[in-house]
């Protein structure tokens, strides 16, 4: 590269960077600017303006207050004050930011449970929660009913946005509220620096975790995004992401509205009707995972394909091997891909579109970040240190576990954990470059260059991530295991060619032969969907320790193969809905595409 171009490539970096620094400089963590006043800001600047769309429905922004302001009036007339939590289980809707904004106006805190949970991982975050109130969708009540009996008692409940209702209707609740702003002064004495909401996580083990989220962290999502993609008010961001995550209802709703511009809501992403939606809606932006962006590459032609408005694609996940023939495909000028945790203290972002990276710290800059990469034994799922006893910086290229230093002397940097000490603890790797230090461990596998760009290669640890949601193996085993007749249930994701991430796979040893039919069936009402096994090995026993912890990389290894595997194996047809045999010719086919998972 020449010396011009190098200056070209430089220039346009930092321009970038310095205009989303820019935009989060008057976030102070100390000050009294919450999340709250950072919406009503744009609410009186943009009041006439579309703020949602939803099928025919509209709301401008100043329905989108009138809305927040009923649920706000609500909340306090339910007994609520400020530090209260208030549990959401709702999907995606026009109101759903509405309903965590008006809790906010009165600084209750709202937990954004995950609306694909179901059963007892439903009912422990629920728990974890400490929820005062809770309000779930009429169209999710079957999922709620499931895990109601394992909740509180005292637990007073809402079903919203529905006509009929054996609970307490939310909908006929705040139509008897006021609509006007209620006073400042209800969240006086807050800071930025405080929590502001709970976002779920499933984490590295075992159950959901309830992560929180700072008013400081909350808008520098809301502002970052619209600052690195120029925003506009004339833009419109298509989001089919789910509104419970920071990179939909958080990074996506953010870069539309902190610029005057319209969210447009789906309630789910949908391969074939996405063009269509695009097209229809207007959409000029839109918030994307790895695996969207691969459905839709494998998508048949589409007629509007190209034909759209489309300048913006904002998200994480895209791989190098997808990259290029997605922007060429499509036609889309501008891709934003970002790396971060809703509850971590390491953020990246590509601003300058560098195919396969997720973000750059040139080493000019390496003192305005708080991370680095340390040497990680996969095979021991260890973090490697030296004969000094600290861990060892990685090489450039060489792959290690990506850390981020926590420090207080900036709230990006921060940790503030989860809602247990325990669960908080085991995110901290201490004494790492020197005594008493402490780090964030990120769990995941990256790599640096020489230019300072980095790369994402995989997560560690037992969790895999399928369909763009992080699967935690114990959830799914301990759910295997209550199914009777099952013994041992040994989970672990293989790598399936022509996807992202990794399938769910189960080692079964069971008492007997199993009832299929029931097995799928009993999965599918204790699992969310992408956590459910995609395919099942039925051993006669399974690999341990000497301590009894099971041995998972021949099995990986092994993967799903039957010409590796004398036992039997079996996959989830989407077809059919059932479990059916792998043979040699559906094994062909699965790696082809033919048969899709």
């Amino acid at each position: 590269m020449s010396f011009i171009e190098t200056l070209k490539r430089e220039a346009h970096y930092l321009s970038g960077v310095m205009r989303m620094l820019k935009s989060v400089k008057s976030v102070d963590a100390d000050g009294p600017h919450l999340i709250a006043d950072e919406l009503e800001m744009r609410v009186d600047k943009f009041s006439k303006n579309i703020a949602f769309l939803e099928d025919d429905k509209t709301l401008t922004y100043e329905d989108f207050e009138i809305y927040a302001n009923r649920v706000a009036h609500w909340a306090v007339s339910e007994g609520c004050s400020v530090g209260d939590t208030v549990a959401i289980f709702v999907r995606n809707r026009a109101e759903y930011v509405a309903l965590w904004f008006g809790l906010s106006k009165v600084g209750v805190i709202p937990a954004l449970l995950n609306f694909q949970l179901t059963g007892a991982a439903l009912a422990h975050c629920v728990n974890i929660s400490d929820s005062k109130l809770a309000i779930f969708d009429s169209e999710l009540a079957g999922q709620w009913d499931s895990a109601k009996a394992d909740m509180p008692k005292d637990l007073k409940v809402f079903e919203a946005f529905g006509d009929e209702t054996d609970y307490n209707s939310f909908d006929l609740a705040i139509s008897e509220h006021v609509p006007n702003r209620p006073s400042r002064g209800i969240r006086k004495g807050l800071t930025a620096g405080q929590q502001c909401m709970k976002m779920f996580t499933s984490g590295t083990t075992g159950m959901p975790k309830a992560a929180k989220v700072t008013h400081v962290r909350a808008q520098n999502y809301l502002r970052g995004f619209a600052a690195g993609s120029k925003s506009k008010p004339t833009d419109r961001m298509m989001l089919v992401l789910p509104m419970y995550h920071a990179t939909g209802g958080l990074c996506g709703v953010g870069a539309a509205l902190s610029h005057g511009g319209a969210v447009i809501v789906r309630p789910k992403f949908s391969a074939s009707k996405f063009w269509d939606e695009v097209s229809d809606y207007g959409a000029t932006m839109f918030m994307y995972v790895g695996e969207l962006c691969r459905f839709l590459l494998s998508s048949p032609p589409h007629p509007k394909e190209r034909d759209h408005n489309l300048q913006w694609a904002i998200g994480n996940g895209l791989r190098p091997e997808v990259w290029p023939g997605f922007v060429s495909r499509f036609n889309i000028p501008h891709i934003i891909e970002f790396y971060g945790a809703t509850e971590g203290n390491v953020s990246l972002i590509n601003i300058d579109g560098k195919v396969g990276a997720v973000g750059r710290a040139p080493d000019y800059l390496r003192s305005k970040f708080n991370m680095d990469i340390i040497k990680y034994d996969v095979e021991t799922a260890a973090n490697l240190r030296g004969s000094d006893g600290f861990c060892i910086r990685t090489d450039n290229d060489e792959v290690g576990e990506l850390i981020g230093e926590i420090r207080n002397d900036d709230p990006r940097f921060r940790f503030e954990g989860y809602q247990t000490k325990e669960a908080t603890q085991k995110k901290i790797l201490r004494d790492v470059f020197k005594k008493g230090d402490a780090w964030f461990r990120t769990g995941d596998l990256m790599s640096r260059d020489a230019l300072g760009y980095y790369y994402f290669i995989d997560r560690v640890g037992d969790t895999y991530r399928w369909k763009a949601e992080n699967v935690a193996t114990g959830e799914v085993a301990a759910a295997l295991s209550n199914f009777k007749g099952i013994t041992q249930a040994n989970v672990y994701g293989v790598a399936v060619d022509g996807y992202d991430g990794r399938a769910g796979m189960a080692s079964i040893v069971s008492e007997g032969e199993l009832d299929l039919v029931a097995l799928k069936e009993h999965i599918e009402s204790e699992l969310p969907h992408y956590a459910r096994p995609v395919f099942l090995r039925f051993s006669k026993e399974t690999d341990t320790t000497s301590t009894f912890k099971f041995k998972k990389t021949n099995l990986v290894k092994a993967g799903f193969d039957p010409a590796n595997i004398s036992e039997p194996l079996y996959y989830a047809d989407a077809a059919s809905g059932t479990y059916k045999k792998i043979t040699k010719a559906s094994y062909k086919k699965i790696l082809s595409g033919e048969l899709r998972l």
